[in-house]
């Protein structure tokens, strides 16, 4: 860019780099660096308003949801520039001539705010991808300071700045210090009356935080929940800022409602931990509370159940002290024998659903069950392929199959046509849910003899199949206990959430641990980030294993 102003004239060379050193625009291939004067401020000055009209012209500040304002530095980020001026007669100021005296800032200015407009008004393009960049500088520097604002305080323990929602321990030690991050107002409530005051500390959440795998980093220190977090550690935010000395709790519990919501909210907090704090991973530092389901009474005694499956097998070990099931062949349950049976019954159903998922035939399932096919090499023979065969024509199921060679695994499989289109063969009786199933099948088998004959205090009842056992005595014991299920932290009164969840002597916490930084970062990538298609493909690849769906 070249112009003349009176006697001055000048040569402008500009070239602009983005974050990552990639070209945005330049005027010249050649650049170099020039020493500070009059004219380089004239030319600085130029440039951020130039840049800010057409900015302002286009309309491109007012077409962010938040304010931003440009400044000069957020301008100058990424830009190399030549600018070179020759005056005749130049006087200097000392004998080092470190500073021109003749002012040409005026000149300057005048003539880079004509020629710089003038080049934009020709590559408007251009000139907003270069605007574009200067407000993303410009919302780097406004996150920056945020996170220092976040963070001064004049010593770890220092409880000047803290979130007015923070109720703050008495301990000053952050080794003894413990900081419950809780979903819900309402739990928050109960946390704060149930808590040891010494060291816990409670920091309730308002609804789910932002995901910040997809946030840019201003918007995620404009969030007010998660501002409370950065601020309440102590620790600080950011790759120059960020220190784990600092921080002001040595444990820092989750505690999250044991449902669908809980586990998203739980997520997003780990999120935000993987991303942004992951050396408090790393030192041990992240917990995860594991509140109760479920309360079974029975009587004066009362026991706090953490998931199904605990409650399963709790109600059943109460149920079976007063039952007793009689078989064939002389086969008697009772007491452990009965609940062991049951229990494998229980899982046996659950295995099955799972695998009626994938093969979408119920009996099929039971026919592969009592297969006996376990082994590699029971599929390395078309016999017991054929035979498995004729077992499933004889459930009457409306299925085509045939018994066909697999040349790229030199084995043998039933391939079954349409509606279904599915396979029987070793990658299916390779996988865990196959294995577990014909296990669980074993087990039973011994004292699976029906009909059964069930008796209670003098009462009988007869059933046919050994599911029909298990529903009847699981209906039968849910009359005698008094069950309440808990759909949220809330509904725990102060003293039942310090027993069963914050009472260091009987909870029970599990630690976050990063055990392979790169499948975590592959995980939380695909199932946090922006890219639909590979969550979907993440989905459709697992929909058949899923096992807590929320619809």
């Amino acid at each position: 860019m070249e112009g003349k102003k009176g006697n001055v004239e000048m040569e402008i060379a500009l070239q602009y780099n983005d974050s990552y050193g990639e070209n945005v625009f330049s005027f010249a291939n050649t650049i170099n660096t020039i020493d500070g004067g009059t004219h380089l401020s004239g030319f600085r000055s130029a440039l951020t308003r130039t840049i800010n009209n057409f900015a302002s012209s286009a309309g491109m500040l007012k077409e962010q949801k938040d304010e931003v304002t440009i400044s000069g530095d957020d301008v100058r980020e990424g830009l190399v520039a030549v600018v070179s001026v020759r005056l005749p007669q130049p006087q200097f100021e000392g004998q080092t001539k470190g500073k021109l005296n003749s002012d040409i800032k005026g000149d300057v200015e005048q003539l880079v705010n004509e020629k710089l407009g003038e080049w934009f008004d020709k590559h408007s393009t251009v000139a907003r991808r270069i605007i574009g960049k200067c407000i993303d500088a410009a919302r780097a520097r406004e996150a920056a300071r945020k996170a220092r604002e976040l963070t001064r305080r004049k010593s770890a323990m220092d409880s000047s700045g803290l979130p007015g929602k923070l109720a703050d321990c008495q301990e000053r030690d952050p080794a003894r210090c413990e900081l419950f991050v809780v979903e819900g107002e309402s739990a928050g409530g109960s946390a704060k009356q149930g808590r040891d005051r010494k060291y816990q500390a409670i920091l309730p959440l308002k609804g789910k935080i932002l995901n910040v795998e997809k946030a840019r980093y201003d918007k995620m220190l404009g969030h007010e929940e998660i501002r409370a977090i950065i601020t309440a550690l102590g620790t600080g935010i950011g790759k120059d800022d960020f220190d784990a000395g600092k921080l002001r709790y040595h444990k820092i519990i989750l505690m999250t409602d044991a449902d669908v919501d809980g586990s998203h909210i739980r997520t997003l907090l780990l999120t935000f931990f993987f991303r942004h704090m992951k050396e408090l991973i790393e030192r041990g530092h992240v917990y995860i509370a594991q509140p109760p389901l479920y309360r079974v009474k029975r009587g004066k005694s009362e026991r706090y159940i953490r998931d199904e499956r605990d409650f399963a097998r709790e109600l059943m070990k109460r149920a079976t002290e007063d039952h007793v099931v009689k078989a064939k062949e002389g086969v008697t349950l009772q007491g452990a024998g009965l609940t062991s049976f049951l229990l494998n019954v229980q899982e046996y159903d659950a295995t099955a659903a799972k695998l009626a998922r994938r093969l979408k035939e119920n009996r099929l399932v039971e026919v592969l069950a009592e297969s006996g096919l376990d082994k590699k090499s029971d599929f390395e023979e078309k016999k017991a392929l054929e035979k498995l065969l004729k077992e499933v024509e004889k459930t009457k199921l409306k299925l085509e199959g045939k018994v066909a060679f697999d040349e790229e695994h030199s084995l043998y499989e039933i391939q079954f046509g349409a509606p279904h289109n599915q396979k029987i063969n070793w990658a299916l009786a390779s996988t865990a849910e196959y294995k577990r199933l014909r296990a669980l099948a074993r087990q039973i088998e011994e004292y699976n003899k029906p009909p059964f004959v069930i008796t209670r205090n003098g009462d009988k009842a007869s059933k046919e199949k050994a599911t029909d056992v298990l529903s009847y005595v699981m209906e039968d014991a849910k009359k005698d206990f008094t069950i309440t299920r808990f759909k949220g932290l809330g509904e725990m009164n102060p003293s039942q959430l310090w027993e069963t969840t914050m009472n260091a002597d009987s909870r029970t916490l599990l630690q976050v641990k990063l055990e392979d930084v790169v499948e975590a970062e592959k995980i939380f990538t695909t199932l946090m980030g922006e890219n639909v298609e590979d969550r979907r493909k993440f989905i459709e690849d697992n929909a058949l294993d899923v096992v807590n769906l929320d619809i």
